[in-house]
């Protein structure tokens, strides 16, 4: 299957490559516009990992996320007469922010579409930084949907193409992050943690850091719902994911770009499917340079890692601003290594937040569902209370689902563990009591309709 943003594009060889020095103009190009980012050493996770560990915070530039550095950058190469035709665009939110606030800042027009799941939050941002100049369309549930709508308003109009990550002069934009690393450090870090959706990202810091800093490991996160740069380095190329996770919807992608796919692919390297993998020394690359890794995280303990954030750190991250850090919980960087991890983007809706606490609940094995079978007589919800619950449990739902005259009737059951522990002693008092429960799985058909 193509990707759809490629179908209109001008041909590649009127176009930048993408290479060091390409991202080094990119950074001279968008210097005026935007300011660098914080790079702060982070006391809490360096301990926990006992690396030293530095967020690059991307979370606070103007849009909140790289994607105005890749915007930018491609927006600012567009002809006069490009700009004059106006310029369309598809994301999931971060990205629209970029092409708004880099079309109102140059007085072009532009039409981005967005999927209908957009949280309100990004979109009244993309409005608020295109002002005039933008018309937000909303539709579909993925952001795939809103890029064939983009492929199709490009088709009829002859509108400029802006895309989020397949393109080298967006990838050469965000690109510019790995030089601010390295200027701003001032020693090259053993390790570099991005996030990765289309793929465009870590195309940039990549081809960056393997030209200027070519022992600097790359370690490359993608959210397990949507494993679309594993899939395509397993494959050998570009796939088409049947079915993604929208939760993390930064990031949430079911096919990477080809120019990413062309960079990231000529790195070297290998996937990591599981935790605590200890990472790559340089040496044993085969050409000497750091290692080049992807892995997936789960999504729950990506809402755990927001929750750690914002409590611990006061940073108020969404879940593909998450997916860095989140990585630290599960790999062994080298004792005393230089580890910075790309946290982008910051737009998150506060109403996301009772699912976000729901699902790091479940990752972290607290909370369970059950479907109980109360006998219709006084007392049944007693004795479940006293036989069946521990001292330190809790219900948080409660949900009676009886529809006929049956002398039994179920009730969907929420129970909230005083620790991960306590659901073997749970399940057991479960199994003797006379009332009959059933645990819902969470890979079960029934599971998907609570989360």
């Amino acid at each position: 299957m193509p990707n759809p943003l490629n179908a209109f594009d001008v041909p590649t060889e009127s176009r930048p490559a993408l290479t060091a020095d390409e991202i080094d103009a990119a950074a001279k190009r968008i210097a005026d516009v935007i300011d660098p980012t914080p790079l702060q050493r982070s006391a809490r996770l360096s301990t926990l990992t006992g690396a030293n560990v530095y967020l690059k915070r991307e979370d606070l530039g103007a849009v909140r996320s790289y994607k105005l550095r890749g915007a930018y950058n491609l927006v600012m190469q567009l002809t006069e007469q490009e700009r004059a035709a106006g310029v369309v665009a598809a994301s999931a939110g971060n990205h629209a922010q970029g092409v708004a606030f880099a079309c109102q800042a140059l007085g072009i027009t532009a039409r981005i579409y967005v999927p209908a799941t957009t949280p309100k939050q990004k979109r009244d941002r993309i409005r608020a930084h295109g002002g005039q100049f933008v018309d937000l369309i909303a539709l579909g549930e993925t952001y795939d949907a809103a890029a064939m709508a983009a492929t199709d308003d490009v088709a009829r109009t002859g509108a400029t193409m802006v895309p989020p990550f397949d393109d080298a002069r967006t990838a050469a934009g965000q690109g510019t992050i790995a030089a601010e690393i390295l200027e701003q450090l001032g020693t090259a870090p053993d390790l570099v943690v991005v996030p990765v959706g289309g793929g465009g990202c870590l195309a940039g810091i990549g081809t960056y850091l393997r030209a200027r800093s070519p022992h600097t490991g790359i370690l490359g996160v993608e959210p397990a719902g949507a494993p679309s740069m594993t899939a395509a380095l397993v494959a050998g190329g570009p796939v088409t994911l049947p079915d993604i996770d929208p939760f993390v919807d930064g990031a949430a992608v079911r096919r990477i770009g080809a120019v990413p796919f062309a960079a990231v692919s000529g790195f070297g390297g290998r996937v990591v499917s599981h935790a605590s993998l200890p990472l790559l020394t340089s040496t044993e690359s085969p050409r000497g340079e750091g290692a080049f890794q992807i892995m997936q995280v789960d999504e729950g303990a990506i809402c755990t890692t927001m929750l750690e954030l914002y409590q611990m750190e006061g940073i108020i991250a969404e879940p593909a601003g998450a997916l860095t850090v989140t990585a630290l919980t599960e790999i062994t960087p080298q004792p005393n290594a230089t580890v910075v991890c790309l946290v982008s983007g910051g737009n998150n809706d506060v109403s996301r937040y009772g699912e976000v606490i729901e699902r790091s609940l479940v990752h972290r094995g607290l909370k369970h569902y059950f479907l109980v079978d109360f006998p219709q007589e006084p007392g049944a919800l007693r004795r479940f209370l006293d036989e069946v619950l521990g001292p330190n449990d809790d219900i948080t739902l409660f949900e009676y689902v009886k529809r006929n005259n049956r002398e039994t009737g179920a009730a969907l059951v929420g129970i909230e563990l005083g620790a991960p522990d306590g659901l073997g002693p749970l399940l057991e008092r479960m199994r003797r009591s006379p009332i009959q429960c059933e645990r819902l799985e969470p890979d079960s058909p029934a599971y998907r309709y609570l989360t």
